[in-house]
């Protein structure tokens, strides 16, 4: 049985389904857990009267160049020892994904503990996102950082503000709900943080919340939110200052940042390191993915500094398939007139003069929000049409790659 959670009788299951997935271990991050669900939507699923599957999601905004669609994240996807292999996950999350379209959320997204599974449900994948070590020391900045506020767990409601004020390109992603980061910030292990409350109300404009590991590092930068340019740097020269003592910082590259750019001799420090405890190195994985729930509505959202173009879309959602006849929301199957440009929209219906193109909706997914080129994509995934409307396409679409900036 597929139901909603409840406190009073699921709270010892949440908690054992994450003891046993490795996601927690002391109680104190039980009470994370406990905080974490109030977030959003949680369903479980019941075996033998007790709960083990459960299925959370929060919502979001999604940012496509300048516009900002609703969104829901499905923050968590947990299944226990002995409900493996019965197909809870996969049904739970789609009637998850269901429930939070028909209240209005135009996309849906998700991280992913493996390539393939979330496709099943019509999701694609995101670009790479880089991940780099770096000595701070060796950080080529001008700027000089001011004496910064120590941030702890009591500023989550800061951290949250200043995460949602934070510089938003294509492809940001934001958790509405506060308690996604008060959650956060309970389960980072020897987390810290420092920032400047430079704002005329005193709210906190830049800052990075951090875990260190040893006395000289590494460091890793789990949260990091600036509103300009002038503001990272001064936070990366803050990184600069803890490097007569720490030999590695662990960050995530920011959107429109090439952080070797502000490296002196990469690749030397590369070598000299190499097999070391403290190797430099820069790693990319595309480990998010993302779904259209809603097409016209992502569409008139859709603002491209490019001349128009229009097409056919033959469009099918494997998720129909998993959702129940009755469920309030059934995918986005369909055939479509889609027209893309400075006003972009998509209408039922086929115009016979027109060209076709034929996609599963995660590949459209990633064609929308500039994943990946159409051509690109005609050879990886599951999206075919013909050569010259493929080639129209990759020049109209030119978007930057989309960057979520808040792990999820």
């Amino acid at each position: 049985m597929i139901r909603p959670y409840n406190s009073e009788i699921d709270q010892k299951a949440a908690h054992r389904i994450w003891h046993e997935v490795g996601w927690i271990d002391n109680e104190k991050q039980e009470k994370s857990l406990d905080i974490f669900i109030q977030a959003g939507k949680a369903l479980v699923a019941e075996i033998n009267g007790e709960a083990e599957c459960m299925v959370l999601s929060a919502p979001g905004i999604f940012r496509h160049l300048n516009e900002d669609l609703a969104m829901s994240i499905v923050t968590a996807v947990t299944t226990s020892r002995i409900a493996r292999k019965q197909g809870l996950a996969k049904k739970m999350t789609a009637q998850l994904i269901a429930a939070d379209a028909a209240e209005g959320a135009l996309v849906s997204a998700l991280g992913i503990f493996e390539q393939g599974f979330y496709n099943l449900l019509g999701y694609g994948s995101g670009p790479y996102e880089h991940w780099i070590n770096f000595d701070p020391a060796q950080l080529n900045v001008k700027a000089k950082a001011r004496v910064p506020r120590r941030l702890t767990k009591e500023d989550s409601a800061h951290i949250h503000q200043a995460m949602l004020n934070r510089q938003r390109r294509h492809g940001a992603c934001s958790l509405l709900p506060p308690e996604t980061i008060t959650a956060e910030l309970d389960w980072i292990g020897k987390g810290f943080g420092l920032g400047y409350f430079d704002d005329e109300n005193e709210e906190l404009t830049h800052f990075f919340w951090a875990s260190s590991k040893g006395e000289h590092g590494p460091y890793t930068i789990h949260l990091i939110a600036y509103q300009n340019g002038e503001q990272f740097l001064e936070l990366l020269a803050l990184l600069k200052n803890l490097g007569d003592q720490v030999r590695m910082i662990h960050m995530h590259e920011p959107s429109g940042i090439q952080m070797q750019d502000f490296l002196i001799q990469p690749f030397r420090y590369r070598q000299l390191t190499e097999k070391s405890k403290y190797v430099n190195t820069n790693s990319a994985t595309s480990y998010w993915q993302l779904r259209i729930c809603d097409l016209a509505g992502c569409l008139a959202q859709t603002h491209l500094d490019s001349k128009s173009i229009q097409f056919n879309l033959d469009l099918s959602d494997p998720i129909t398939n998993i959702l129940d006849d009755d469920a309030p929301w059934r995918g986005i199957g369909g055939e479509y007139v889609v027209t893309l440009g400075a006003e972009s929209h998509a209408q039922l219906g086929q115009d016979h003069s027109l060209p076709t193109l034929t996609a599963s909706v995660g590949a459209f997914s990633r064609l929308w929000m500039g994943a990946l080129p159409a051509t690109g994509l005609a050879l990886s995934d599951d999206l075919a049409g013909p050569p010259a409307l493929l080639a129209d396409l990759d020049r109209r679409l030119c978007l930057p790659e989309p960057k979520t900036g808040w792990d999820f």
